[in-house]
């Protein structure tokens, strides 16, 4: 078994709905700990990296991306803890808050693994793209932008938090369940060689065949995976309370299958856990599947 350890990130500067910054809070309530405990795992938690207000964030707002200067030193800060966390042998953990955070949990992870002259792979779950840049987003929400960044693009700051450009090589990128991509993302699939396995493609192939590619692409020549995990990448029915809801995503049961094939690999290095919504949840239901959805990613067998 291993060491875990959780990291929180109460950001809700990447949305434009509030209530994700409660995101940590509600999965730490379903017991996480104890039941990753139970699994034999020894787990340390880190606390919550600080984020401001946004009120105090305005100080570093620039057209077309809302909040960019205060996401960007967040970001930092999650790249640090990340990189540490690996240095430490740890398996980081990281509870969102909004997905902009992943430009820094997945950046730090990179930049552990260069120092090693290693690469690593990136599954990223999700309804969306989050491919935008500063330059062609319509909302100028930064949660649509993580992965753009990671792959070198749009804002140098936020690309570069770890000081590596790009964190993540789109040969070794997968998308996982989008089904909600606009115009410029697209391109952005196309232009950058980026593999894309959408909701009809889990639709006619079935979860095992999408993520054995998906593992696959992200295994190819890597030392890991990361899986940036974003609870909108399943049906609102099962987890209604997310940042951004959209209709069609995984079941229940896709989703853990995922997860447990995952786990099979031996290959996760790291968790982003992203999305969560208490305010727009159904008696912290949300959470408690982001937890359960945690567990078998990290483990828990069914026998």
């Amino acid at each position: 078994m291993t060491t875990i350890r959780i990291i929180g990130v109460p950001m809700d500067l990447g949305a434009s709905r509030r209530g994700v910054d409660m995101g940590p809070f509600a999965v730490r309530y379903t017991d996480l700990r104890e039941r990753l405990e139970k699994l034999g795992h020894t787990v340390e938690d880190a606390g919550n990296v600080h984020v401001p207000f946004r009120e105090d964030a305005e100080k570093g707002a620039q057209r077309g991306a809302r909040y960019l200067g205060a996401i960007t030193e967040v970001c930092r800060i999650v790249a640090q803890q990340s990189q540490q966390a690996l240095a430490d042998g740890r398996v980081p953990l990281v509870l969102g808050g909004d997905h902009a955070l992943a430009a820094g949990s997945v950046a730090g992870a990179a930049a552990h693994l260069a120092a090693k002259n290693e690469r690593i792979g990136l599954i990223w779950m999700d309804a969306h793209g989050d491919l935008n840049t500063p330059g062609t987003s319509r909302s100028g929400n930064v949660h649509g932008m993580p992965l753009a960044h990671l792959l070198g693009h749009g804002d140098t700051a936020l690309a570069t938090v770890a000081g590596l450009r790009p964190a993540v090589r789109p040969e070794n990128v997968v998308l996982v369940g989008v089904r909600d991509l606009d115009g410029p993302e697209r391109e952005h699939i196309d232009r950058w060689g980026l593999k894309a396995l959408t909701m009809r493609a889990l639709d006619e192939r079935g979860v095992r065949a999408v993520m054995e590619e998906a593992i696959a692409t992200a295994s190819a020549g890597t030392a890991g995976i990361w899986v940036s995990f974003d609870l909108d990448v399943v049906t609102p029915e099962a987890a209604p309370g997310v940042g951004t809801a959209v209709p069609g995503g995984m079941t229940f049961r896709e989703a853990h299958l995922a997860m447990e094939m995952l786990a099979d690999t031996g290959k996760l290095v790291g968790i982003d856990l992203v999305e969560v919504n208490p305010v727009l949840d159904e008696r912290n239901r949300t959470a408690a599947v982001a937890t359960d959805l945690l567990l078998s990613a990290l483990g828990k067998r069914i026998l």
